[in-house]
């Protein structure tokens, strides 16, 4: 008994509640948490760092350039200047011609090189004029960049309504296995009631086996009911990357509806997919300021120092430095110039008509999304009537029955009613909260939707 006494205390303190208690999240905590785990937007944060960093290497295209280089020749043979070739007989007097020819036979050749050459250098090259094709392609860096960031708040904003569906939708399941749970428990009370009515000859069988078939259906029910919360659970654990999440903000209502009007204009000026189409549209019109400047001619400016030669005669004479400016000017291109203009201008209509569509599109998300609010707030408040004539009716049919005045049908019938509009409320708030998640997504207000959902001023669940 000694040793099976720590034995058991052990295993109380592997079950303690304390240690199986799960994580609780608000939305702003689970929000939070998305922000850091998220692959998808560490993967857009990696195409913005690597754009910013093809944008600080074209900052360098308009700087000098300095380079060392050496080379080494092996010639066939060493270059040599033959001297008798050096003096033409027929153009000299004879008596000149009698003094330098015995000197320059006797010198024979002079050579001006080895036959292995080396050498080294100091090269420079600072281009002063491309026709704008090293500003164009700066510019179209720094479009990259933009259309990177943009196409991350995009990747943001989608994964925001992404986490208030699964994060309400785990509140919602959740919820209607409750109210799955309660009909059971009503039905079961009911079904026993029924036994005891129809063992006292008060009632047929058939309102027995009627009360015992809703019992079971609701059963499997509450069942499939607690299979969604399950996957709805897991579904959300797997998005914020840890086991054990519960939600604890509720679905609410506002008390007042956001103003339209605000919402469109916010997202027609300031939504990214139309700031990403803009920074594509100056990428286009950098391409065709870089394609445009093919057609004009580039100066620069160049120097060459030796640093090191050999001792020949060519080397000494050759100077040690020398600088200049060169004027590059195409004439005659077979790269497809103006094919290339074209197809950046066609890129260029291509985004601005994109950007039209996408303005369109928004504007219709915004109106449906607002719409949707309003039906789902306007359906969630008619139903608080329903609700109460559900709970009533369902209070005199208990009471009839008891006094083998109604049918178990009728009893049945008003409880499922009950569990109907129950249902109905909670799928209207959640369809409210979905779409006012849409609304703050696409008009770039999270922070409001967060705040709103810890607001006290809001309408909760239940």
């Amino acid at each position: 008994m000694k040793r099976i006494l720590p034995l058991i205390m052990g295993l109380a303190v592997l079950v303690s509640p304390k240690l199986l208690v799960a994580k609780e999240l608000s939305f702003s905590q689970a929000w939070q948490r998305l922000v850091q785990v998220s692959d998808s937007l560490q993967a857009d944060t990696q195409k913005v760092n690597r754009a910013l960093a093809e944008q600080e290497a074209g900052e360098s295209l308009d700087l000098p350039s300095l380079d060392i280089t050496g080379t080494y020749i092996h010639l066939e043979k060493p270059l040599e200047i033959h001297t008798q070739g050096l003096v033409d007989p027929k153009t000299l007097p004879p008596q000149t011609l009698a003094v330098l020819a015995p000197v320059l036979q006797s010198i024979g050749t002079i050579g001006l090189t080895e036959q292995d050459v080396f050498r080294a250098s100091l090269r420079a090259m600072w281009p002063v004029y491309t026709g704008g094709r090293i500003t164009a392609a700066q510019a179209i860096h720094k479009a990259e960049v933009a259309e990177q960031e943009q196409s991350r708040t995009l990747t943001q904003r989608k994964l925001f309504t992404q986490l208030a569906e699964r994060y309400y939708g785990v509140g919602v399941s959740q919820a209607l296995a409750n109210t799955q749970a309660q009909l059971v428990d009503s039905l079961q009370a009911h079904f026993e009631h029924a036994k005891k009515l129809e063992e006292q000859g008060q009632i047929a069988r058939v309102e027995l086996l009627n009360a015992q078939v809703a019992f079971e259906n609701a059963k499997v029910s509450h069942t499939s009911a607690k299979r969604h919360y399950e996957m709805a659970k897991i579904a959300l654990e797997r998005m914020l990357h840890q086991n054990d999440v519960e939600a604890v903000s509720q679905l609410f209502m506002l008390p007042k509806a956001p103003s339209l009007p605000q919402l469109s204009h916010l997202t027609l000026t300031q939504h990214p997919a139309l700031k990403l189409l803009t920074a594509k549209e100056d990428q286009a019109k950098g391409l065709i300021e870089v394609e445009q400047g093919s057609y004009k001619p580039t100066v620069f400016l160049y120097g060459n120092y030796t640093l090191y030669e050999d001792d020949s005669l060519f080397a000494q004479m050759e100077p040690d430095w020398l600088v200049g400016v060169g004027v590059n000017m195409p004439i005659i291109s077979r790269d497809g110039r103006s094919g290339k203009v074209l197809a950046a201008k066609s890129a260029l209509l291509q985004a601005k008509h994109t950007k039209a569509q996408t303005r369109q599109d928004l504007s219709l998300l915004v109106d449906q999304s607002y719409r949707s609010l309003q039906q789902a707030q306007e359906e969630y408040q008619a139903l608080k009537v329903s609700l109460a004539l559900a709970q009533e009716n369902l209070r005199l049919r208990d009471l009839a029955f008891s006094q083998g005045l109604s049918t178990s049908i009728d009893t049945v019938d008003a409880e499922l009613k009950l569990n109907a509009v129950k249902t109905q409320q909670l799928a209207a708030q959640y369809r409210y909260v979905k779409s006012y998640a849409n609304l703050m997504a696409v008009s770039g207000q999270l922070e409001e939707f967060i705040g709103r959902s810890q607001t006290k001023e809001t309408h909760n669940a239940h």
